[in-house]
C-alpha cells in the first residue's frame, strides 16, 4: 500500500503547479520570451534560488509546462474515447475533434504558436519537432486505453500502434498548420481511420 504524500512532499507539489500556473500565465498573455525564473519566483512568492531548486532551468519550466497541458489533453481524449464504446472508428474520430476543438480554444498553444512569426520559439520544438514528449506519451497512452475499450483480438500491439501513430501525425497536421474549418478535418481524419482500420481488420482475418 502506497504511503500517503508527507506534508512536505504536498507543499512541494502546490510549489511546482503555482510556478507553472504563473509561467503559463505569462505565456499566455506576452509570449515564452516575457519568462524568467525572477519573475516566476515574484509572481509564485518564492526567492529564485528555491525556484531552481523546484523546477530546475528555465528550459526545465518549458518541458514541464508543455508536459502538463499535455497531460490535460490526454485525459480528455481518452475520456471521449470512453463516450464510444460500441465503434472504435467512431471513438477515435470523436478524439481527434475533441483535439482538434480544444486545441483552437486552449490559449496556451495559441501563444506558443504565434511565437511561429517572431523569434519567440523555445517551446515549438517539444510541440511540433520532438517524438517526445507528445507522440511517444500519446502512444503510451492510447494503445492500453484502446485495447481496454475496445474488442480488438485480431489486431496485434504493432499495428494497433500504428494506427494511433497515424491518427496522432495526422491530427496534430490539422492543428499546427489548419488549412480549413474543423469539420473538414474531421472528415478527412475520419476517411483515413476508416480506410486504416478496415484494412487492418481484414488483414487479421482467417484466409
Amino acid at each position: 500500500m502506497a504511503e500517503a504524500p508527507n506534508f512536505q512532499t504536498e507543499m512541494r507539489l502546490l510549489l511546482r503547479e503555482r510556478a507553472l500556473d504563473a509561467a503559463r500565465q505569462v505565456v499566455c498573455t506576452e509570449g515564452w520570451g516575457a519568462v524568467n525564473m525572477s519573475r516566476v519566483a515574484k509572481d509564485v512568492g518564492i526567492s529564485r534560488p528555491v525556484l531552481y531548486k523546484e523546477i530546475g532551468t528555465k528550459q526545465a519550466l518549458a518541458d514541464a509546462l508543455i508536459e502538463r497541458e499535455l497531460g490535460t489533453f490526454l485525459a480528455g481524449i481518452i475520456d471521449t474515447v470512453a463516450g464510444h464504446p460500441d465503434n472504435p472508428v467512431t471513438g477515435m474520430t470523436s478524439a481527434a475533434e475533441y483535439t482538434l476543438r480544444t486545441g483552437a480554444e486552449n490559449t496556451l498553444l495559441k501563444a506558443v504558436l504565434s511565437g511561429r512569426h517572431s523569434s519567440d520559439t523555445t517551446l515549438l520544438p517539444a510541440l511540433v519537432t520532438e517524438p517526445e514528449p507528445v507522440l511517444g506519451r500519446a502512444l503510451a497512452a492510447l494503445l492500453p486505453a484502446l485495447r481496454e475499450r475496445y474488442e480488438l483480438p485480431g489486431i496485434s500491439n504493432a499495428d494497433l500502434e500504428t494506427l494511433i501513430e497515424i491518427l496522432v501525425r495526422l491530427t496534430l497536421s490539422h492543428l499546427f498548420q489548419p488549412l480549413g474549418p474543423i469539420e473538414h478535418a474531421v472528415t478527412q481524419i475520419e476517411l483515413v481511420i476508416t480506410r486504416v482500420f478496415g484494412g487492418l481488420q481484414a488483414q487479421s482475418e482467417p484466409a
